[in-house]
């Protein structure tokens, strides 16, 4: 369920009707209750007052601002993981990243949507920040949310083969523990996200 909200399986807004959700996903309605209650605890589904739950609207402002604190959270993170990162784990975060221009050429390009934990390459820079209030804001309850907004960006035209080459660009920084530039780069990778969404937003209403 988590993964057909974040894709858009299950539309934005729409309300959550047990019934079909059983049906769809071959469960009972105890179980389904602790999915959507658990759904509830990291702001995937909203419960509305004499209406039941919906899956979570994500509207411009709410977007606008996860991107603004992205932006800065995540380019601390970058700064510290050029200052703390161990080799061995920069090393692996660029198999990692092999490993994404594998599954984008795969998807000829059409896709770039990274599986949450270990896989993600921005979970894995929060992490490498060792900073526990980046990564609680980052990767806590909103994780989801910011999974949802970048899911956007990542199909949009040309985008995963230019955010592949930016996330190369971030660990070469790290790599060379320049944390000034670790910072801007990842800064202007996620200024450059929220401009496509933006751009994605402002035709759907148009």
């Amino acid at each position: 369920i988590k993964s057909d909200i974040i894709d858009g399986q299950l539309s934005q807004g729409s309300k959550i009707v047990e019934s079909d959700l059983a049906l769809k996903y071959g469960i009972s309605r105890g179980p389904l209750r602790e999915a959507i209650h658990r759904l509830e605890q990291i702001k995937l589904v909203v419960r509305v007052p004499r209406t039941g739950s919906r899956v979570v609207r994500l509207d411009s402002k709410m977007i606008e601002d996860i991107y603004i604190a992205r932006e800065s959270l995540e380019g601390m993170a970058a700064r510290l993981a050029a200052r703390l990162m161990p080799e061995e784990k920069i090393r692996s975060l660029m198999k990692l990243l092999d490993q994404h221009e594998q599954a984008i050429s795969e998807a000829e390009g059409k896709v770039y949507f990274q599986r949450e934990g270990d896989i993600d390459f921005h979970y894995r820079i929060a992490l490498a920040s060792q900073n526990q209030w980046i990564l609680e804001n980052l990767h806590g309850e909103l994780y989801q949310l910011i999974r949802m907004c970048r899911h956007q960006s990542g199909q949009a035209p040309e985008r995963p083969r230019i955010a592949l080459e930016q996330h190369k660009q971030i660990v070469c920084a790290i790599e060379q523990r320049d944390e000034e530039l670790a910072e801007l780069l990842m800064r202007r990778h996620i200024s450059g996200a929220w401009k496509i969404v933006k751009t994605i937003l402002e035709d759907r209403h148009e």
